[in-house]
């Protein structure tokens, strides 16, 4: 699957097939999406590659730890690495054809007042206690 930001000048490809989205309502990610969440999947650094654009991103820290990777032209957010691991988070509002099914919803008790959230998917209060279990629900799990 192949993706990219708004204006085309970073683009990337993730060569696995994704299993599955979580969508993340936390007040920072309402925040940084504008919206009520973030849909967003997690895949190996081994399945992710930059096509183009790598040198076009910047990025800003929050004192929490939380960073913000974007395209320093367009500024659409963009895959980073996720923390310090071998994985890479994948905001899927950049991936093209996308038919894949969200299967989590995350931070549930932080979701704004006007967010109505299905029930057709796990709903986890806060962040998952276990984020490796978590991570690795997302590679496997097909919804």
């Amino acid at each position: 699957m192949k993706g990219s930001c708004n204006c085309g000048n970073v683009s990337f490809e993730v060569s696995d097939s994704i299993a599955s989205l979580y969508q993340c309502h936390c007040t920072l990610c309402q925040k940084q999406s504008g919206s009520t969440s973030n849909t967003a999947t997690i895949v190996k650094e081994s399945d992710f590659l930059w096509l183009s654009g790598a040198d076009s991103i910047s990025n800003w820290k929050k004192d929490s730890g939380f960073t913000s990777h974007f395209c320093k032209q367009c500024g659409s957010p963009v895959p980073n690495r996720l923390r310090e691991s071998n994985f890479y988070w994948v905001p899927m509002g950049l991936v093209e054809n996308v038919e894949i099914k969200i299967s989590a919803h995350l931070c549930c008790n932080s979701k704004a007042s006007w967010d109505d959230i299905p029930d057709a998917a796990i709903k986890y209060p806060d962040m998952p206690a276990d984020l490796d279990c978590f991570i690795n629900s997302l590679q496997i799990s097909k919804v």
